[in-house]
């Protein structure tokens, strides 16, 4: 090798561009999804459904995932979704697995299980169905596909943002990196548009924030007080029983205290309209906003997710109207370009610390020019096992830039130590590869063998273990491997190059 020097250049040059091709075209992500031994399914009836027809289309998925030999127990709620929230149309299911030890066969995956649950609960038209699992960091978001928020940026009205949004998810489901697009989000909920008439309140000795607030409080309800019952603190609620506040009729029992302390019924001061409308309106950067979940499909990264999602918005959102991420998707996506930013920073530290311990501008590039190998190695691994390059990747190619570093420094220390006591530059790199053979393969080896058992885990955090551990080996076997070959030339081209352009120095 060090009689060809051109062969070092030309391998530099395709671990360099091999580490570029696989860094830009593996999939990304930011945390791996886990198998947690639990789902959940959000279910959704058409708006303006009462709570016992709700009831009745849970009883039927209930029906049809029971026998699902998977599942150990699970629970429903009625009234309540995840995603699409409270009103009598939501309902939920929280599901448990049952523990790792008894799902080891083919087709007991947490991914399978859902794609059963899905496949059993297609046929049921009268309701939306969502199978998902809990995001993998906590607070994130509610399941762990991608998350968007479709702005209105310019203040037009909630039913052009609706329009706008369902075109952006009929065009997201045409996508092959998107499984499913959805949101929870319908302007046709029946309400009632309750409107005070003032002029006649005052009349009355009667303010209209007064008659809200009764309203407020008998169908809403209101805090009052604390009591202290029992050792514990509860707080007093005032709200009108269910019976009693059914239908407009309940307003006439209803009172509000006049100017000459006379009770009246608020029934005499509103108007009721019926009006269809949205459960809810949100924001999301203060803009008008609607919330838009989604899975990635089966093979694709929820990196391919987002970049799907980022050239439909740039194709269908007009002018005037914007999206953002939002939860985990949010971070994935800004965390994108601060990754080659913490690499570039940990390179440049490595290289000024080499420079002190060698006090040379050029012997650290020895070191430093080896570590493309060993990444290029991670991400060939990675591929090979069909990884995603997420946040345990990285963590793995951060250890692994400092053990090859360190790896390499044990030979160029070795010889640069050579050198100085008076050997041929050629004689001290072949006498520093001799030496330091073992404690080159013992370091390597120790490392390569330890991480044996993350590649191979299961269980909770098996796939972030299985990154790591992959990653790793990987990069370990084949920067070991190239750096024995290719530092020891390194060293030859840079030490001749250090001796020529800088002059020697006398130590005090």
């Amino acid at each position: 090798m060090v009689a060809r020097k051109w062969l070092t250049a030309l391998l530099l040059i395709i671990a360099g561009g091999s580490l570029y091709y696989m860094l830009t075209t593996t999939k990304t992500g930011l945390v791996p999804q886990e198998d947690m031994g639990s789902i959940n399914i959000d279910v959704q009836t058409p708006v303006g459904t009462n709570l016992d027809e709700t009831m009745k289309v849970m009883e039927e998925i209930d029906r049809r995932i029971s026998d699902i030999p998977q599942i150990k127990a699970y629970s429903k709620t009625a009234g309540f979704g995840m995603m699409s929230g409270m009103g009598s149309s939501s309902g939920s299911f929280s599901i448990r697995l049952k523990d790792w030890k008894e799902r080891k066969n083919e087709g007991d995956d947490i991914d399978s299980v859902i794609d059963e649950i899905y496949r059993r609960t297609n046929d049921i038209t009268g309701a939306r169905i969502i199978v998902f699992t809990r995001g993998m960091i906590p607070g994130y978001g509610t399941s762990n596909g991608f998350e968007i928020h479709v702005q209105d940026q310019k203040g037009g009205s909630i039913e052009d943002l609706k329009r706008i949004t369902f075109d952006v998810i009929t065009e997201l489901q045409q996508r092959p990196e998107i499984a499913r697009a959805t949101t929870a989000f319908d302007t046709r909920y029946p309400q009632y548009l309750v409107e005070i008439d003032a002029a006649n309140a005052l009349r009355h000795g009667v303010q209209p924030g007064d008659i809200l607030s009764v309203l407020s409080g008998y169908i809403g309800g209101s805090y009052s007080s604390n009591i202290n019952r029992f050792s514990k603190l509860y707080r007093v609620m005032v709200q009108a029983s269910p019976e009693f506040r059914l239908d407009t009729q309940a307003l006439a029992n209803m009172f509000v205290r006049n100017s000459s302390g006379e009770m009246t019924p608020i029934n005499q001061f509103l108007k009721l309209t019926k009006v269809y409308g949205a459960q809810s309106l949100s924001r999301f950067n203060l803009f008008s906003s609607i919330q838009v979940n989604g899975t990635p499909a089966t093979g694709y990264s929820s990196g391919e997710a987002i970049e799907a999602v980022r050239e439909v918005c740039a194709e269908k959102l007009p002018a005037g109207y914007g999206y953002e991420f939002g939860g985990m998707s949010r971070e994935e996506a800004s965390s994108s370009a601060s990754t080659v930013f913490i690499f570039v920073v940990c390179v440049v530290f490595i290289y000024l610390i080499l420079c002190a311990l060698y006090e040379s501008l050029f012997i650290p590039w020895a070191v430093i020019l080896s570590v493309p190998f060993g990444l290029a190695g991670t991400f060939l691994f990675a591929r090979m096992v069909g990884l995603e390059n997420n946040i345990y990747l990285q963590i793995g190619l951060l250890m692994l830039i400092g053990l090859l570093a360190k790896t390499a420094i044990l030979m160029t220390e070795y010889a640069t130590e050579r050198r100085r006591a008076g050997l041929p530059i050629v004689e001290a790199v072949i006498s520093a590869a001799k030496a330091r053979l073992r404690p080159i393969l013992m370091t390597s080896l120790t490392m390569i063998f330890g991480m044996i058992p993350l590649a191979f885990a299961h269980g909770v955090g098996a796939n972030g273990n299985i990154t790591i551990g992959v990653g790793t080996i990987g990069g370990m076997l084949i920067g070991t491997i190239a750096l024995m070959f290719v530092v020891p030339v390194l060293f030859v081209v840079f030490q001749k190059i250090e001796e020529r352009v800088m002059p020697k120095r006398e130590k005090r």
